[in-house]
């Protein structure tokens, strides 16, 4: 018998509470981003039986409506039922939001703060990661359990194969590793989703775990490469709605708050991750730019063939703009003749990590966050989009959006009512370095 060992990772739809929670922060990030890009948003929420409380430290020239933001997303997502006890309809939605403290604004703004730096929105540390082992530089674990949800989603969303589900439900994938770090097969699924009662408990259940492998997962195997889709096989475990039924679920049945599942975010428990969660912050906080950063540059470096794999931490101060250290690990997966700490030194020279610096070369100022906010901020594909938002988000002025700068408006909607905006989505996740990396390298 070789020696293996086994690798989980798991993740959590869009309509689970904690990412109710994190779109709902994320949406009203892009909101005001959309109309003023200078704008300091720290908006956290907190989600329960037909309730949504909006708290905050917010500084922005945009004056934006974030109940009518919050029943979008609610609506969105699939809670439009009465019968979910969350719904855009029946939900109170409560706003608690204060501006920005002037210590962290001065911090955090060119020419005011002690430095006179565009510095750290906080001190703390950030990690990126990446690895050879599937075609977006990610754990396969976490690959899989998101997918799994996507598609899941899609079906609930859009066709009428599994009309029974409802929005809230969870994934996890346990991977069978080769001693060498190389995946054998998948050992085992585990799917739990929310749905309507539409029978006894155990034919409700065979029915929803046939559906889960005759048609959920042959729709993912159709989505991922050749070798991942070997991973499967005859053996593989899995688990459905192990407690017998799941019915009662999203705000109703567990509370949701924002920035819970940072490790769903990110990368499933393999490398690190820092102290800070995402959603609902302006690129102005590190524990959001400096962590795509990190994550932009380890994926160039794997995919440019200098290691295997690869985790890139970085640490701040707050209201300093020059990191505190830099570090890297290749794991013993380098392929050139250096050790990490010469590495270290060659990606502190390629790579600008100061925060105004990181935030124009990945463009973080605009509208691009609710995307990122269900279904991880990694491993995702940079493409371009068009960002939309609805005059009943804006509040008014004399019929205008007023943006409260007192001039002009800063925004103009169409005949339609909507105004929209080009955008890239995970811009972190280009290889636009490759070239860059195996010429300082000699690769």
């Amino acid at each position: 018998m070789s020696n293996t060992y086994l690798f989980t990772s798991e993740s959590v739809s869009e309509g689970h509470p904690d990412k109710v929670a994190d779109q709902i922060s994320d949406a009203i990030l892009d909101a005001y981003l959309a109309i003023d890009p200078n704008s300091k948003v720290a908006c956290e929420v907190l989600v329960t039986t037909n309730t949504v409380i909006i708290s905050g430290e917010i500084k922005s020239a945009a004056q934006i409506n974030l109940e009518e933001i919050a029943k979008n997303v609610i609506t969105k997502i699939g809670y439009t039922k009465k019968e979910y006890q969350f719904s855009a309809e029946t939900c109170e939605i409560k706003t608690y939001i204060d501006e920005q403290s002037p210590d962290i604004n001065q911090g955090v703004v060119s020419e005011k703060g002690l430095h006179k730096e565009e510095g750290a929105g906080d001190q703390g540390i950030m990690f990126g990661y990446a690895t050879s082992e599937s075609k977006s530089y990610m754990p396969i674990s976490l690959n899989l359990s998101h997918l799994l949800l996507e598609e899941l989603a899609e079906i609930r969303k859009k066709e009428n194969l599994m009309p029974y589900l409802r929005p809230d439900s969870k994934s996890q994938v346990t991977i069978e590793y080769l001693e060498n770090n190389t995946p054998k097969k998948i050992h085992t699924i585990v799917i739990s989703t929310q749905h309507d009662e539409f029978d006894e408990d155990e034919k409700m259940l065979n029915k929803i775990k046939n559906d889960i492998v005759d048609i959920l997962i042959p729709r993912v195997k159709k989505r991922i490469s050749l070798k991942e889709q070997e991973l499967f096989c005859e053996e593989t475990i899995i688990h459905v709605n192990p407690t017998g039924r799941f019915v009662q679920g999203g705000p109703y049945g567990d509370t949701g708050l924002t920035g819970r599942k940072i490790i769903v975010d990110t990368y499933g428990g393999k490398g690190a991750h820092g102290g800070g969660a995402f959603s609902g912050k302006d690129p102005s906080k590190v524990d959001r730019s400096a962590a795509y950063a990190c994550r932009h540059i380890a994926k160039n470096l794997v995919a440019a063939g200098l290691s295997n794999e690869i985790l890139v931490q970085v640490s701040y101060a707050i209201g300093v703009a020059k990191p505190m250290n830099i570090y890297v690990n290749t794991f013993g997966t380098s392929n050139v003749n250096l050790s990490d700490t010469e590495i270290n030194k060659k990606i502190d020279s390629i790579f600008d990590l100061r925060p105004a610096e990181i935030i124009s070369r990945l463009k973080l100022k605009n509208p691009i966050y609710l995307k990122t906010a269900a279904y991880g901020h990694m491993g995702r594909e940079s493409k371009k989009d068009v960002f939309i938002l609805k005059e009943n988000e804006v509040y008014k002025k004399d019929g205008k959006p007023n943006c409260g700068c007192n001039q002009e408006p800063c925004i103009t909607f169409g005949d339609d009512g909507l105004f929209q905006k080009n955008i890239e989505l995970f811009p972190w996740e280009k290889l636009d370095y490759i070239a860059v990396v195996k010429k300082e390298f000699n690769l």
